[in-house]
């Protein structure tokens, strides 16, 4: 099976962020992975998912963060 993992890097509040991104097998209508886990600076993140126009975690993380990440997945799938 072929590896999805992919390499994210950002800057959030004056903080740089480096880390990857695990996308599920599971798909939606678009076909696109249904949720991600997500893994910054060593640490899990949690599972990050787009629902209802909004990017949500499955852990308790600052909102502006988990847009951030949000929008790197994004430009992984030029969405």
């Amino acid at each position: 099976m072929e590896d999805k993992i992919f390499d994210i890097s950002f800057e959030f509040d004056n903080k740089q962020y480096n880390g990857w991104v695990n996308p599920s097998e599971d798909l939606n209508g678009s076909g696109t992975p249904v949720s991600f886990h997500v893994v910054l600076d060593d640490t899990s993140f949690g599972y990050v998912s787009y629902r209802d126009c909004n990017w949500m975690v499955n852990e308790e993380r600052p909102e502006g963060l988990v847009k951030q990440i949000g929008k790197e997945i994004e430009k992984y799938y030029k969405l």
